[in-house]
């Protein structure tokens, strides 16, 4: 859950800025890397030496490996290379949490396929980073950054893990969150948890990453792997994405599985792709769609997931009706305003129909429903993924997890509580009427009265609005703050959200957002990827300490 979800809700975190990076054991055959602490780096510490890969897209590894310039594992070799050099030294972004062990021998044997002649396609052999809420049955753990689930390992892969390695993809790590998806205290700080500490932004070392897939953001935004994997209830995917100068997409609740997927709420749960381009997220989310038995959501993906690489027209916002919707979307960023009204004035230029305003009359109403709702399913969703490990695990119901964090509460509650979780614990069953009444009104006042409707009555293609403002201070005194965002309409509604690059205030990453009906991912891949290609705002980051207030907001 998102700062923009909890903003909603009015609650308020307080924020963590303590640790510096985390070291990864990267030598082949080697054991799992549980990273360790690492000192803080220093202010003065000299930038990182050039990366041969640096923002290398899918498209230009694949180049590389086709050409025989390299292999998957050579690949491998220089991107664990680039995670020790920056997790555990220099900027000491500690956004990994550990290493796959296997990475290497698995690289090595996609190169002996692709000797043989066969090629799985566009993501064999390229390394990618996933979410530590996402489960991979292997010598890596799964523990939504909690020390409570160390050493977890499921039975059977997750079913966006199973696809991507189908994909030929390699499973380079796992990145780190912010504990439990962000859903365990209403103080806690954006991109830390109890097995990684605090991870931290690589355009500005004292900005927060945002979260909850701050690893992913951070990771990716740092060419630690081609692309990343990240999951959201409310701003997971699409904020880090802003706050890292990213890609993020956001599906349609049930193009992708959540099977195997460390839950807050199967109402709103998904998880989604995370690049440094348009064309590499579409990538990523075309080997992620698709039906999965054990998940019903996904029954309607029949038909929906495609090769979304298929949707990216340079030309494509000729002629499409973009929607404004002001009213609670705008106003909360001044830097981010400005950023977006140039986007729209090119959109403009691109040939877009803009409709301004174009205002989502229910905007505003969802904070309290919304909340009460997650709650409710978190503790329902959560005790089932639980009990579902069996052995695997010594905890097994929520309450066991708030009697865990009491017990040790000097390493996982050192800077904030747990209120979230025991005000789920006293939730009761999906049954109770309090539930199944802020359902219905999250699910109406989104999509009908909300998202269908201003689209409908303005014949949209899409609504346009800022994704955020600039990444705020990672601060322990006063907490998570930051200007608002888009998120939770199109989260609650369960329908699409496309985060683009923008541009830079204060040389810090700020996105704008692309969301619609549901199922409307070629609609938004098309638009987004047209913006991205006539304004090109996507750039590395520097790794400096702080923001450089000379670069203008």
């Amino acid at each position: 859950m998102s700062r923009r979800a909890r903003t909603a809700s009015k609650i308020d975190r307080r924020t963590l800025f303590r640790y510096g990076a985390a070291g990864a054991a990267v030598a082949a055959g080697g054991p799992a890397a549980r990273m360790v602490s690492a000192p803080a780096a220093s202010p003065e510490a000299p930038p990182p030496a050039p990366f041969e890969l640096e923002e290398d897209s899918i498209a230009d590894l694949q180049g590389r490996l086709a050409s025989g310039r390299e292999t998957a594992r050579s690949l491998t070799e220089k991107y664990l290379a680039r995670i020790e050099s920056l997790d555990q030294k220099g900027p000491a972004l500690r956004a990994v949490l550990e290493i796959n062990p296997d990475a290497l021998s698995i690289a090595a044997a996609l190169d002996r396929e692709r000797k043989a002649g066969k090629v799985r396609g566009p993501l064999h052999g390229i390394p990618i980073l996933i979410k530590d809420n996402i489960s991979t049955s292997d010598r890596m753990t799964t523990t939504a950054g909690s020390l409570a689930l160390e050493g977890s390992i499921p039975a059977a892969d997750s079913f966006v893990a199973r696809k991507l390695r189908d994909a030929g993809a390699i499973l380079l790590g796992k990145t780190n969150l912010s504990e439990w998806a962000n859903f365990r205290s209403t103080h806690s700080s954006s991109g830390w948890s109890g097995r990684g500490g605090q991870c931290r932004n690589p355009y500005a070392l004292d900005r927060n990453p945002s979260g909850s897939s701050s690893g992913s953001g951070a990771s990716i935004a740092s060419s630690y792997a081609a692309a990343g994997v990240g999951s959201e209830t409310d701003g997971s995917i699409v904020s880090p994405s802003n706050n890292c100068g990213l890609v993020g997409i956001k599906p349609t609740l049930g193009l992708v599985s959540r099977s195997g997927i460390i839950p807050i709420a199967h109402s709103q749960d998904t998880a989604g792709p995370m690049g440094r381009t348009v064309a590499d997220a579409a990538v990523l989310l075309t080997a992620m769609a698709g039906a999965d038995p054990s998940d019903g959501a996904t029954k309607d993906a029949v038909g929906k997931a495609a090769d979304f690489t298929r949707f990216l027209d340079p030309k494509g916002l000729s002629g499409a009706r973009i929607g404004i919707p002001r009213k609670g979307l705008y106003g909360q960023s001044p830097a981010a305003d400005r950023l977006v009204e140039a986007a729209i004035a090119e959109m403009k230029r691109r040939g877009a129909v803009v409709v301004d305003p174009a205002d989502i009359a229910t905007v505003s109403d969802l904070g309290e429903s919304e909340f009460e709702v997650l709650l409710f399913e978190f503790k329902a969703d959560l005790n089932a993924y639980l009990a579902a490990l069996g052995p695997r695990s010594k905890y097994h119901a929520l309450k066991e997890l708030i009697d865990f964090n009491e017990k040790n509460r000097l390493r996982e509650m050192p800077y904030f509580g747990q209120e979230i979780f025991e005000k789920a614990e006293a939730k009761g069953p999906l049954t109770e009427k309090a539930y199944l009444d802020a359902l219905e009104k999250d699910l109406r006042l989104s999509r009908k009265e909300g998202i269908d409707k201003t689209m409908d009555e303005h014949q949209l293609d899409a609504l346009v609005a800022p994704t955020s403002g600039p990444p705020s201070l990672i601060d322990l005194v006063n907490g998570d703050y930051g200007a608002g965002g888009c998120s939770t309409l199109p989260a609650v509604a369960g329908y699409p959200h496309v985060t683009v690059p923008a541009g830079f205030a204060w040389g810090l990453p700020v996105g704008v957002s692309f969301f619609g009906r549901a199922w409307s991912e070629p609609t938004l891949l098309r638009l987004a990827y047209a913006f991205e290609q006539a304004t090109r705002h996507r750039r590395a980051p520097r790794f400096l300490a702080t923001a450089d207030l000379t670069a203008g907001g």
